[in-house]
């Protein structure tokens, strides 16, 4: 699929991909002066959808795989592929996009949430490709290296954003489990030879079924079972109750629904059953007959109750619940949305980053701020969490101007650990064994379940872990900064890890590097201990925690995690570049069709693309490639210094405005470069038109703003008419295809 000097700009969802309407143009005039082509492959929600049901679809409406594409592409060393935040899509957000699809004319089928048929359960094993975390772990052949560029850092230092105040008698906790989590469960091996490996149920009654077929092992690969218990969520969810209504503060969960998508909406489904369970106990039958289902929580079952007889009745007794307390933390107080509404709606990682940076408060259903018990029921990460926040309470708020910076380098190549689980996680039903086996009858690993509960094992191959270990320590001498492995001792995974980083440790020149390794809790104070005081550390973290990371100290040191920069050496030697985060994108997709105004930072775009001509440059000789990221390194420093980001209100510069100045900065610094005569003299006159008619552009966006905009479709928009609403300066335009 790859050719010289190809770069592969990935289309997405909500506001990224409407960026990408407005930036693409510029990117694609300046690359062409390169002779690099961008393609752009479609792995938009919508766009996976319909690659996997092409025998559904007209022949004009068919969509190619360009996800099964990009992952072959990513195995091959010339990849160089550009990755914008994509949809990880829940249950309800995957029907929403099924119904916008069916309503554009695509005859895809629905989707079945309990199929019975064969075809419905062969139209479920489709969906279930798209759903949650499907893109990342089929593009991540590599490890993750995520860190906030010098200018972006310097910039965020001299312009600090606001933090919310800590005080030392704040009620905000975390509740997690003490005991059937499945940190408390988990049991894990190292394999020593290539081999395959099933996993089964055995039932107490003496029935045995097969949960997943043989699959296969490498040798020196580790393999993990753990169980959450259904019973044990249940209590500890009435106790986190008991503890919210004594500190008459907010209740909230925390959970990671998108990515680990068969587990955590179970979780998420108990959470609310237990919560209201007078209310789903009256309306049993009724809630059988509506076939409502707790794990896509109050907003579906609003939905499905809507012009039933018992509507009002059951909506009168939900607030009941409610005002019988504790109160529930609130996602959007204006519109009534709730903590438990949508399981997509509490994603761990940014509501507990952003619950840090705004002094532990969550919003009430009055608009107000207040203090939280925070449910994260699996101790594997809440102890994290817990750390931070009495850091918070003991130190105080950090302060953004003297925050030292804490690059990550994640082991996730080659869907390492739990975000490679989703084909290894089922709910049990019935009381008995589940046992993984080897091909020859003999026990890896088992555990003891009962009905409901959560068998989730997941993998870890050898080869990126050697990877990870050298990636670490090379971070570690290139920037010259102390690297600390958070891996705990206790935990039985984490233990088999540790005996291969001291191994492979040893592989490589660690002379006068501080290299550590230490249990999450302590590596999270010695971290918050050394950025106080404004020193840098390297975290080394897994796949999950490395998600968690990248969210909770960009935010604390950027206000964003959307300014990262994030590379991925791919391990046959291709790259892949990720632009940050998108988790407030459905607000800023709200904001533009309301009023036409798009508030998105695609800062983390620009400095992907600098990354991808370096490495361009770098594997295919390409020098004007060079050039071309020299210019842009130049031009993405000026504007910073200059404040060209999106602000925040209509009549102020938005996303358009940004990559109008980001061309014309990208412009003057390639006509004033002396690398290369052929490019100043092509990108000279570009310069000058875009300095000349900068007045002009700002008044044509500008104009643009204050009123609705229709693109055609939230998850799959109307081409034509979203390169209409985001191009939306004709001076610009005629500049820019003049290229």
């Amino acid at each position: 699929m790859a050719d010289k000097s190809k770069i592969y700009y990935t289309l997405t969802d909500e506001a990224p991909m409407l960026a990408t309407h407005s930036f693409l143009p510029i990117v694609k005039g300046f690359a062409k002066a390169a002779d690099i082509e961008i393609e752009v492959p479609d792995i938009s929600l919508a766009g996976r959808i319909l690659a996997n049901f092409p025998e559904y679809l007209k022949e004009d409406q068919k969509t190619p795989d360009a996800l099964a594409q990009l992952g072959e592409l990513a195995t091959k060393p010339d990849a160089n592929i550009i990755k914008l935040p994509n949809v990880s899509a829940s249950v309800p957000q995957l029907q929403d996009a099924i119904a916008e699809l069916q309503k554009q004319g695509f005859a895809i089928p629905d989707y079945p949430v309990e199929p019975k048929t064969d075809e419905e359960k062969a139209i479920n094993k489709k969906y279930a490709k798209v759903l949650g975390s499907a893109v990342n772990p089929v593009l991540r052949e590599g490890n993750s290296d995520r860190r906030a560029p010098k200018a972006v850092k310097n910039y965020a230092k001299a312009n600090p954003h606001r933090m919310g105040t800590w005080s030392a008698d704040s009620k905000t906790s975390v509740a997690h489990m003490n005991s059937g989590d499945f940190f408390g469960t988990e049991n894990s091996t190292t394999v020593e030879a290539d081999g395959k490996f099933r996993i089964v149920f055995y039932a107490s009654a003496g029935s045995e079924k097969v949960l997943k077929d043989f699959s296969p092992l490498k040798a020196g690969e580790v393999i993990d079972s753990s169980v959450m218990s259904l019973s044990s969520l249940r209590s500890f969810v009435h106790e986190a109750i008991a503890e919210t209504k004594e500190k008459d503060i907010l209740l909230s969960a925390h959970l990671k629904a998108t990515m680990m998508k068969i587990s955590d909406p179970i979780i998420f489904g108990a959470i609310v059953e237990t919560y209201f369970s007078d209310v789903f106990e009256k309306y049993k039958d009724t809630f059988a007959e509506l076939d409502i289902n707790p794990n896509y929580g109050l907003a579906t079952l609003n939905d499905k109750i809507a012009g039933h007889p018992q509507e009002a009745e059951i909506k009168a007794d939900i607030a009941k619940t409610i005002d019988n307390g504790p109160r529930v933390a609130m996602v959007n107080s204006d519109k009534g949305i709730t903590n438990f509404h949508v399981s997509s709606d509490v994603i761990v990682d940014a509501s507990m980053a952003s619950l840090v940076r705004g002094g532990g408060k969550m919003w009430n259903a009055d608009g107000n701020e207040e203090d939280t018990v925070c449910m994260i029921p699996d101790r594997t990460y809440a102890g994290f969490y817990a750390a931070i926040i009495d850091d918070m309470k003991q130190h105080g708020a950090i302060d953004p101007k003297t925050f030292g910076s804490v690059p990550n380098v994640g082991l996730m190549a080659q869907k390492a650990e739990e975000y490679g689980s989703h084909d290894k996680t089922f709910q049990i039903s019935g009381e008995g064994t589940v046992k993984v086996e080897d091909e020859n009858g003999n026990i890896l690993l088992e555990q003891e379940v009962q009905d409901g509960d959560i068998f989730r094992a997941c993998q870890t191959k050898d080869a990126p872990i050697q990877d990870w270990v050298k990636l670490a320590v090379n971070r570690a001498r290139l920037s010259e900064t102390p690297a600390i492995f958070w891996l705990d001792h206790d935990r039985a995974h984490d233990s088999q890890i540790i005996e291969k980083v001291e191994r492979y440790l040893k592989d490589h020149d660690t002379t006068g590097l501080d290299i550590r390794i230490m249990d999450v809790k302590d590596a999270m104070l010695e971290t918050l201990r050394r950025a106080r005081a404004g020193k840098d550390t390297i975290s080394v973290s897994g796949n999950v925690l490395r998600d968690y990371l990248t969210d909770m100290f960009p935010i604390l040191e950027l206000g964003t995690s959307a300014k990262m920069l994030s590379i991925v050496p791919l391990m046959n030697g291709g790259g892949l570049f990720e632009t940050g985060a998108g988790g407030s994108a459905p607000k800023h997709v709200e904001q533009f069709v309301q009023e036409g105004y798009l508030r998105w930072d695609s800062l983390g775009e620009f400095l992907a693309l600098q990354a991808s001509f370096e490495h361009l440059a770098q594997t295919q000789d390409n020098k004007k490639a060079q050039v071309l990221a020299d210019a842009l390194d130049e031009a993405n420093a000026k504007f910073l210094a200059t404040d060209k980001s999106p602000a925040r209100k209509v009549g102020q510069i938005d996303n358009r405005g940004s990559h109008f100045y980001l061309a014309m900065y990208w412009a003057e610094a390639l006509a004033n470069q002396t690398a290369d005569t052929e490019l100043a003299q092509k990108f000279a006159p570009v310069a000058a038109a875009l300095h000349e008619n900068e007045a002009q552009i700002n008044q044509e966006l500008i104009a643009a703003q204050g009123s609705p905009q229709d693109v055609g479709g939230y998850y799959h928009p109307d081409a034509a008419k979203a390169d209409a609403a985001m191009r939306s300066s004709a001076t610009l335009n005629s500049i820019v295809d003049g290229i």
